[in-house]
């Protein structure tokens, strides 16, 4: 089956749907206006029961079908953009400085929105579809929140589905997989303080500078030297910050930066063993450390028969050669993973064509996606919620 007529008939009206939320970009939980577009849309295709201020600034609408009762299936679409200063040239790029549409989320909630449409039309299936559309995923853990506020209770979700552009894959395509898809974003800071003193005297100093150096060394064998080399951990350090003098060592130097793990335990033993490299380290130099280790979005890990599911779906409208149903998974993370640690469900990418790549300045949601992203949604929720 391919995209749906209706889906394609709908494309124009949603494509300035997107580019209206493009050029007025939101970060984080400060989506006020895009919520307040989203609820407007809601309200003008007759959902039945739209909620707002779910994990602050977060909609879901309910619509019900005509076919009788059954459970809910949620379908999620994130709002907020990032704090990059666009440079694509487009009529409808962003008119706010410093902050675009960098990850795609206007095209995501656009698309949503086309299939709430579509759905509210039609009802052509059992028990209901709840569209959530979410706030603060870039680093605030919007999801986690709406999760918090009781969404699944509330709306008696059942299984939970989301959806992410993906440049470089070609449009109508789709990718996924069983298991972890993407990874836990864990963030890290150490404190390293030593004794400063004259440059030209160093043996009278305990130089953080040098202890943070081999500090950022050592890490790098937590995945080279203390990880099975068939697991995946990412350890990188982003920030080292000392000193204000050309002559002076200071007392005080910082590091922090991210770990990436694909599993719980493989988590733990990161966390563990970057506690015990700083500390040994520092130690060894008679300098001390303050280590800070927070845990982010935990691993994104799509539930097997939800991903079958899902896989067919997207098999239904793109052709089975058009979706990699084993797909490796990304190191990059995505705050979808409290959702669907608190249901069943699956996260699936859609192909954005050869475009800039997300979180670039450059970037731009390719418009030519959206009746395959509606399609895929309205499918999806039919053949979960099926008539008998």
């Amino acid at each position: 089956m391919p995209i749906l007529n209706r889906a394609a008939e709908l494309q124009e009206e949603v494509t300035q749907w997107r580019r209206h939320i493009h050029q007025r970009p939101e970060l984080l939980f400060d989506v006020e206006n895009t919520a307040a577009f989203v609820e407007t849309k809601l309200k003008e295709f007759g959902v039945d029961e739209i909620v707002t201020g779910l994990g602050r600034t977060g909609v879901v609408g309910l619509i019900r079908g005509t076919k009788g009762d059954g459970p809910t299936v949620g379908l999620r679409a994130d709002m907020d953009a990032l704090p990059i200063t666009e440079v694509t040239g487009k009529p409808w790029a962003s008119t706010t400085a410093g902050k675009m549409h960098a990850c795609g989320h206007d095209g995501h909630t656009a698309m949503l929105l086309g299939a709430a449409r579509y759905l509210a039309e039609t009802r052509n299936f059992k028990g209901a579809v709840a569209v959530i559309f979410q706030p603060a995923e870039e680093g605030g853990g919007g999801g986690n929140l709406m999760v918090k506020d009781g969404m699944m209770e509330r709306f008696g979700i059942t299984e939970v589905y989301g959806m992410h552009n993906m440049p470089g894959m070609p449009v109508g395509h789709f990718a996924i997989r069983k298991g972890p898809i993407m990874a836990s974003t864990d963030e890290f800071s150490i404190t390293i303080t030593g004794r400063g003193g004259h440059a030209a005297q160093p043996h009278r100093t305990i130089d953080p500078i040098v202890v943070g150096a081999q500090i950022v060394t050592a890490l790098q064998t937590i995945a080279s030297r203390t990880v099975d080399p068939l697991e995946s951990v990412v350890v990188s350090v982003t920030k080292f910050n000392a000193g204000f003098a050309h002559n002076v060592i200071p007392d005080v130097a910082k590091i922090a930066g991210t770990v990436r793990t694909l599993k719980a335990e493989m988590r733990d033993l990161a966390e563990k063993r970057l506690d015990e490299v700083a500390t040994g380290i520092a130690s060894a130099w008679g300098a001390t450390v303050a280590v800070r280790y927070a845990r982010n979005y935990p691993v994104t890990v799509n539930h097997a028969r939800e991903t079958e599911y899902a896989a067919e779906i997207a098999a239904a409208i793109a052709g089975t050669e058009n979706v990699n149903a084993e797909v490796e998974p990304m190191m990059g993370g995505e705050d979808f993973s409290y959702m669907l640690n608190a249901r069943p469900g699956a996260f699936i990418f859609i192909g954005n064509g050869e475009t800039a790549g997300l979180h670039n300045p450059n970037y731009d949601f390719n418009d030519e996606v959206i009746p395959h992203g509606i399609s895929y949604w309205v499918k999806l929720a039919e053949t979960r919620l099926a008539a008998a």
